[in-house]
């Protein structure tokens, strides 16, 4: 069995390692959410956790981790006879973010559920991690149904595995941790609003720090069990302190003027419901238990809304995590009790006194709009002797139609985007089953069954169900795809009040990318050349942020903006074959510069109608007369154009256009 790191070991990240701390003192908290980049002892910190935790009473050969003191009436394995118990180690059980529904949750052996009626259940990672922690790394790459799973059983308490009528329960109740980079992709909301704490780290810029980290982590590979045994007092110590912080616990009183102060900032933040007053006043009551007192202070309720409030009050996907501690502070004032308060915030220890996650700096609002060239008629610049325009902010994004990729897809990617066969959804069909059988189609599977029953010798009310018999469900669902942005930032798009347009548009057109699970990449085309200014990725909030400070100006090297895009289609189709892809090319058609320029963008363009790309064309032309170079460019891309407006769901019922659509009127 490898050594762990010890938790104590750990340099810096005060935040995180008292989130942590709080969790294992009053699992009731809901768990911890660690943000940063890559690199930052996340997992590390994690993985250590589990040693620190006290040991747990369980039913002797209970497979389900029932508690000796109130086994789960409705327990497989019971029901269990009172008094006897045996102690074990608390489990981390990881989440592979490519597990399978049945990892999860269990399996059922159908073939037995069906011709014996026997409930032969193998329990899953959900049943391991009952009264322990579990552990999901990466977890904004989680399949969208295991995150549905996970979802109802942090809701209810326990898993329910429930197969063709038949169906088995058990509990559940786990202390949820999960690490992520958002430069892979944000949460969904109802899971990040299921975590009751969140952190933001990084790594320390403090050169001193630095080599102390490197020097501990090198000691530790060269010999685990004599680097853990040198910090096994330190351990021993934090585990004697949650061990009497837990016992504190149910004395800590939480007055009326603390609970006035959590309601208040809440209110004051305007989270959404009200599981984050109630995340924050556990979260009060643990600290002060960690620091050894019985009274909750308003130095407890300030921590805890640093690190319960910071992942709930995002209004939109852009919007960067994070408080206004001067708010915060102006809150607490305006609401603080009268009760006495100590200001001793008790011992310190490892996460002791807390810290304040850090906030990210966002730097001026509104940007500076001072100094900025106009636009002359040519939509070059006035005054600018490159002929580049500062980034021009975007204007007010909007619901935007849905584009899909027509077909069905293989269900590469989970997602909400485009048909797809999937393990979830609608039931289209039957086949054999390719491996372990998922989903049975029962209809199909008895229809198979039944002419061989005499020769099988069918004797009594069971049906005999050979293998061969079984029949997996083919099911319709939703994939995600890669929605590739292809946009002109030249300088007949740079008119100021067009390119705002144009960007909102695509600020919109990613905000519907978001909320379906697509990957984005951006490909920029301006003066002689195109760039990858975003190479694809899960990331969104990249994405918007690279279009932000998108400059305009110069030729329109169309064509080449078309070959960009082709090559970074080929590259990715290699990563994640099963992935389709949609295009969104943003532009008003024109192509300039370079010999033949227009003839040279229709032969790019057709390259993409060979490969059968999806591909839509926003017509960003303007003006009382129109030249319909677009459209024409949509014909050899095979795909569609739309103007800006025709993109807003709330436009006219007679312009909805998506992908599928377009190309049936072209066949027509």
């Amino acid at each position: 069995m490898t050594t762990p790191f010890p938790f104590t070991a750990v340099v810096g990240q005060d935040d995180l390692r008292l989130a942590l701390l709080l969790n294992a003192v009053s699992p009731a908290v809901g768990g911890v959410l660690v943000r940063g980049e890559k690199g930052t002892a996340k997992s590390t910190a994690v993985r250590a956790l589990s040693a620190l935790m006290p040991e747990v009473p369980v039913v002797p050969g209970c497979r389900f981790s029932c508690d000796p003191g109130a086994p789960d009436p409705a327990c497989p394995d019971g029901p269990h006879e009172a008094g006897a118990f045996q102690a074990r180690p608390a489990r981390m059980v990881e989440l592979p973010v490519g597990a399978s529904e049945d990892r999860l949750v269990g399996a059922l052996d159908i073939e037995r559920a069906l011709a014996e009626g026997v409930k032969a259940f193998e329990p899953g990672l959900l049943a391991d991690a009952h009264r322990g922690i579990l552990y999901v790394d990466e977890v904004n790459l989680l399949h969208d149904h295991l995150v549905d799973l996970l979802l109802d059983a942090a809701a209810m308490g326990a898993s329910y595995v429930e197969r063709e009528g038949v169906s088995v329960r058990h509990a559940a109740r786990f202390l949820l941790v999960g690490t992520m980079n958002p430069e892979e992709g944000e949460l969904r909301p109802q899971l990040l609003d299921r975590f009751g704490l969140t952190v933001e780290v990084a790594a320390s810029r403090e050169p001193d720090q630095r080599v102390e980290v490197v020097r501990r982590r090198l000691a530790y590979d060269d010999d685990p069990g004599a680097f853990a045994a040198r910090w096994a007092d330190e351990e021993r110590t934090v585990r004697q302190r949650i061990v009497a912080a837990r016992e504190l616990l149910p004395s800590v009183r939480l007055g009326d003027g603390a609970l006035r102060q959590i309601a208040a900032t809440c209110a004051a933040f305007e989270v959404d419901g009200m599981r984050a007053d109630i995340v924050m006043a556990r979260t009060a009551t643990a600290l002060a238990a960690w620091a050894g007192r019985t009274d909750v202070l308003a130095e407890d309720v300030r921590q805890a809304a640093l690190l319960a409030l910071p992942h709930r009050r995002r209004r939109n996907p852009f919007d960067a995590p994070g408080l206004d501690e001067d708010k915060l502070d102006e809150t607490l004032e305006e609401f603080g009790g009268s009760e006495d308060e100590d200001p001793d915030p008790g011992p310190d220890g490892p996460g002791g006194g807390g810290g304040q996650p850090p906030q990210s700096d966002d730097g001026p609002q509104g940007g500076d709009t001072a100094a900025r060239p106009e636009a002359g008629e040519d939509g070059e610049p006035q005054g600018s002797g490159a002929g580049e325009q500062t980034p021009v902010r975007a204007s007010e994004p909007f619901r935007a139609k849905a584009l899909s990729v027509p077909g069905v897809g293989e269900g590469g990617a989970a997602g909400r985007r485009s048909r797809a066969r999937t393990e979830h959804g609608r039931t289209t069909g039957a086949r054999r089953p390719r491996g372990t059988l998922t989903k049975l189609h029962l209809a199909a599977t008895v229809q198979a069954a039944a002419p061989h029953q005499r020769a099988r010798g069918r004797s009594g009310r069971g049906l005999v169900v050979r293998r061969d018999d079984l029949r997996q469900a083919v099911r319709e669902g939703r994939e995600g795809n890669l929605v590739l942005f292809v946009v002109d930032a030249s300088g007949s798009m740079a008119a100021r009040q067009r390119m705002g347009a144009v960007k909102g548009a695509v600020l919109s057109l990613l905000l519907d990318a978001y909320q379906r699970r697509d990957k984005v990449g951006l490909v920029t085309f301006r003066g002689s050349a195109a760039d990858v200014a975003l190479p694809p990725t899960s990331s969104v909030d990249a994405a918007a942020a690279r279009l932000e400070s998108l400059p305009t100006g110069g030729r329109t090297p169309l064509a080449a903006g078309l070959l960009k895009a082709h090559e970074v289609l080929r590259v990715e189709r290699l990563r994640d074959p099963a992935r389709r892809a949609l295009v969104v090319l943003v532009t008003d058609g024109r192509a300039t510069g370079g010999p033949e320029p227009v003839a040279l963008a229709g032969r790019a363009a057709r390259l993409f109608a060979a490969d059968g790309v999806a591909s839509v064309v926003v017509d960003c032309e303007s003006g009382p007369v129109r030249l319909g170079l677009a459209g024409q460019l949509a014909g050899e891309l095979g795909g569609t154009a739309v103007t800006l407006d025709e993109l807003r769901a709330d436009s006219i019922a007679g312009l909805v256009r998506d992908v599928q659509g377009g190309a049936k009127r072209r066949a027509a």
